[in-house]
C-alpha cells in the first residue's frame, strides 16, 4: 500500500510538471539553431554586465523639506584677495538684527596680487569646472561623490613667494552668524562703532583719487567643510577697469543635509548673482564704492542621499533579462524556421512541378 500511495504521489507530481522533456532523440540541431544560441548567449552576457555596472553605481536623490534650525550659528568662511593694501581696506559682517561681526575674527595679510605660476594654472582649471557646472548641473553629482571620497585637497594651493611686490591685501578668516540676513562687506578704512551705528574709519583716505576694488575670490562657503565641494564664487576675479568700482553678489544659502553609506554631512549650497556699477555721486550713481556680499537663508532644506540598487532589484532584473532574452530568441527562431519552411516548400513544388512537366512531355 505504501509503495502503491507513493507512485500515485509521483504520478500526480508529474501531470503538474509544467516544463516536459522532449527525449534526446527527438531533438534536431542545426547549423541556424546554433548561431540563433550563440547570438544570443553574447546578447545575454553583455546585457548582464551592463545591468552589474548600474548595480554597482550609485545616484543622488534629491528631497525638499522645511529648514526648522533656527538657533544654530552659521560658519562663513572667507579667503578674499583686495588690490588694496591693508591699512586702507576694512571687512566686517552686519545682519538684519543690527549685530556687527568679524572686526577681530579676519585677518589681513599683505600679498602680491599677482598670482604665481602654480596659482594661475589652479585659476584656469578652477573656473573651467565652473563653466562647466553652470552647463552640466549633473557634474555636481561627481564632486559630492568624489569629496566624500576623499579626491580633491585643499581648494586654494600655497601662498605666494615674498619676494613679489605687496600691493594686495588677503582677507581670510571664519566668522559665525545668527541665521538671519545680512551682508558682509570690503570698503575703505577699518570698521568702527560710533553713536549712530556702524561706520567705516576713512576720512584719512579721502586725498587719493583712485581706489582700486579689483579682487580673487579663492573661497567663499556657508557652513561645514566638504573637503573638494567647489562653491559658485570659488575662483572668480574681478577687475576694474574704472575708479570707485561698485561690486555686489546677492546669494542665497540653502541648507543642506549630505547622507552616504559612510559619510552625513551637514552642509550650505548657495546660488549668487552678480552686479558690478561705477559709484559717481555728481552723475547720480550713488553708493559705496567696495564688495558687498549680500546673503539670505532659504527657508527650505536639501536633503542628498547616495542611493544603490537593492541586491534584490538587481537578481530580478538580473531574471528578467535572461528569461526575456530567451524568450523572445525562442520566438524569432521558431517564426523565422516557419518562414523559412515555407519557402522550402514553395521552392519544392515548384521544382516538382517542372519534373512531372518534363516527364509528360517526354
Amino acid at each position: 500500500m505504501r509503495r502503491l500511495s507513493r507512485r500515485n504521489t509521483i504520478d500526480i507530481v508529474k501531470d503538474i510538471d509544467a516544463f516536459p522533456k522532449v527525449p534526446e532523440s527527438c531533438v534536431v540541431t542545426s547549423a541556424f539553431g546554433g548561431t540563433v544560441s550563440l547570438i544570443v548567449f553574447i546578447l545575454m552576457a553583455l546585457l548582464a554586465i551592463s545591468e552589474y555596472l548600474v548595480y554597482q553605481d550609485t545616484w543622488m536623490k534629491y528631497e525638499y523639506k522645511v529648514d526648522t534650525d533656527f538657533t544654530s550659528k552659521l560658519k562663513i568662511k572667507i579667503d578674499i584677495t583686495v588690490a588694496m593694501k591693508c591699512e586702507k581696506v576694512g571687512a566686517d559682517v552686519l545682519d538684519i538684527a543690527g549685530n556687527v561681526i568679524a572686526s577681530k575674527e579676519l585677518k589681513y595679510d599683505p600679498v602680491s596680487f599677482e598670482p604665481s605660476p602654480k596659482r594661475q594654472m589652479w585659476y584656469q582649471i578652477l573656473q573651467q569646472i565652473q563653466n562647466n557646472l553652470r552647463e552640466e548641473r549633473s557634474l555636481q553629482d561627481v564632486l559630492f561623490k568624489s569629496a566624500l571620497k576623499g579626491y580633491f585637497s585643499d581648494p586654494v594651493p600655497g601662498n605666494d613667494s615674498e619676494s613679489e611686490p605687496q600691493n594686495a591685501c588677503r582677507i581670510h578668516g571664519q566668522i559665525y552668524v545668527s541665521k538671519v540676513a545680512g551682508n558682509f562687506h570690503i570698503t575703505l578704512g577699518k570698521p568702527i562703532e560710533t553713536i549712530r551705528g556702524h561706520a567705516h574709519f576713512a576720512s584719512l583716505l579721502k586725498n587719493e583719487a583712485v581706489y582700486n576694488f579689483s579682487h580673487r575670490i579663492d573661497h567663499l562657503s556657508f557652513g561645514n567643510d566638504v573637503p573638494g565641494h567647489i562653491n559658485p564664487l570659488d575662483g572668480t576675479e574681478k577687475i576694474a577697469f574704472e575708479q570707485n568700482m561698485l561690486f555686489q553678489y546677492f546669494i542665497t544659502v540653502v541648507p543642506t543635509k549630505l547622507h552616504t553609506s559612510n559619510v552625513s554631512v551637514d552642509m550650505h549650497q548657495f546660488s549668487v548673482t552678480e552686479r558690478e556699477r561705477v559709484v559717481i555721486q555728481e552723475k547720480g550713481s550713488h553708493g559705496v564704492f567696495g564688495i558687498f556680499v549680500k546673503y539670505k537663508l532659504s527657508p527650505l532644506m536639501v536633503s542628498v542621499s547616495e542611493e544603490h540598487m537593492p541586491l534584490s532589484v538587481f537578481l530580478v532584473r538580473l531574471c528578467g533579462i535572461i528569461g526575456g532574452i530567451f524568450s523572445t530568441s525562442d520566438l524569432l527562431h521558431r517564426l523565422i524556421g516557419y518562414f523559412v519552411d515555407i519557402i522550402c516548400c514553395r521552392f519544392k513544388l515548384g521544382a516538382n512541378q517542372e519534373v512531372t512537366k518534363e516527364v509528360l512531355t517526354d
